[in-house]
């Protein structure tokens, strides 16, 4: 440890210091560590030398936003969901994040970026919900950038996301049931026994199908 104290030096601004370097693709960097204390600076450093000695050195660099979305749908969403649900995810990035942000640099992505996307978004006429489901995937991303080493944090935790409106449900009056199930048994509609109990209980959806 204590080759790893002399490392660490005091700015003047009080914070703490500590530089060390790491082979990349492009050659060799300098890496920077800071900290409020002496003691966080230390363990911040044996941790990131303990990975480069592992082999366990990213970086950001200039990648963009969407080189990143590219690689982490096809090495870390794909195999880890479904697959209904990996295209969903390609298509929400391909649709709504690349045309957006993809040309930022990830390292200098910010809140107020992604804020501005969504709120494009919902001027568009986009429904809350497609914002919703936007976020969650670009959060899901950019946690996985974290855990990487590739940016210190995830600024989409400090973006608010629209609300979701509940659409008010608007029950057939009796004339319209009727004539529902009318038209139902005259054409011989192969649902009409789950109109029937749908009417007559008010059961969901989930309920009727099972």
């Amino acid at each position: 440890m204590a080759s790893t104290f002399s490392c660490i030096t005091r700015r003047k601004d009080g914070l703490y210091m500590a530089r060390y370097t790491v082979q990349t693709a492009t050659g060799t960097k300098r890496k920077t560590i800071y900290g409020k204390e002496r003691e966080e600076v230390a363990e911040k450093l044996v941790e990131a030398l303990s990975n480069r000695n592992k082999g366990l050195v990213f970086d950001a660099g200039s990648q963009t936003v969407g080189e990143y979305m590219e690689r982490w749908l096809q090495t870390s969403a794909k195999g880890s969901v479904q697959e209904s649900t990996y295209e969903s995810y390609r298509n929400q990035v391909g649709r709504y994040v690349v045309p957006a942000i993809g040309r930022v640099k990830l390292k200098r992505l910010s809140a107020m970026q992604i804020q501005g996307m969504y709120r494009a978004m919902l001027d568009r006429g986009l429904s809350p919900r497609t914002v919703q489901y936007t976020h969650a995937v670009l959060h899901r991303a950019l946690g996985q950038a974290v855990r990487w080493g590739l940016i210190p944090r995830n600024v989409s935790e400090d973006v608010d996301r629209p609300r979701l409106r509940r659409e008010e449900i608007r029950p057939l009056n009796r004339y319209q049931a009727r004539n529902l199930l009318k038209a139902a048994g005259e054409s011989g509609d192969r649902f009409e026994a789950i109109y029937v109990l749908a009417l007559h209980t008010g059961v969901r959806p989930g309920e009727l199908l099972g």
